[in-house]
């Protein structure tokens, strides 16, 4: 069996996870990618998965459940054409303002319970493969995908349900 190595990061480069933008936050909470107002709640045990921050809700936290669209919201910022790629989905932000994630640049280590699909995408936005992975290989999953040159941005999703957690880049 032959194995190749990955090509390296770009120079000076490093992994960035973002969260959903505070400003885009705000807007969802008003109305969603779907058109809808989110449904409000109270987290009654916490755990929720807070797409805002990346962090994981408190007992008793005031939460929004909407819809949202990552890659029409990063064709916006880019120019790209997703077109049939672009996905529709729940998740979980913060019922109020939030500053977004309290460390800027890293992965998330308390916010991945479960096994994670990490998806590429290239510069148009059109899918390019994907992987399942465990948290504790997640990170260098992305690596590896985003290692490729025809790699623009990586969607890490939840396996159970399908939802956005967060995107990747080299930033």
């Amino acid at each position: 069996m032959t194995t190749t190595t990955p090509p390296a990061p770009p120079t000076a480069s490093v992994l960035t996870v973002r969260a959903i933008d505070p400003a885009v936050h705000r807007a969802l909470l008003v109305r969603d990618d779907a058109g809808r107002p989110p449904v409000r709640s109270v987290d009654g045990t916490g755990g929720a998965p807070l797409r805002c921050c990346l962090a994981r809700a408190g007992a008793g936290e005031r939460i929004a459940l909407l819809s949202y669209a990552p890659l029409r919201r990063w064709a916006a910022e880019t120019g790209a054409e997703p077109g049939p790629y672009e996905e529709l989905g729940p998740v979980f932000v913060h019922d109020g303002p939030c500053q977004g994630p309290a460390t800027g640049v890293g992965w998330p280590e308390g916010f991945h319970g479960g096994q994670r699909v990490l998806r590429a995408y290239d510069r148009r936005g059109h899918i390019l493969g994907g992987v399942v992975v465990l948290p504790e290989t997640a990170e260098a999953g992305a690596e590896v995908l985003l290692a490729d040159p025809e790699v623009a941005v990586v969607h890490v999703r939840a396996v159970e349900f399908g939802c956005f957690m967060h995107e990747v880049r080299w930033g």
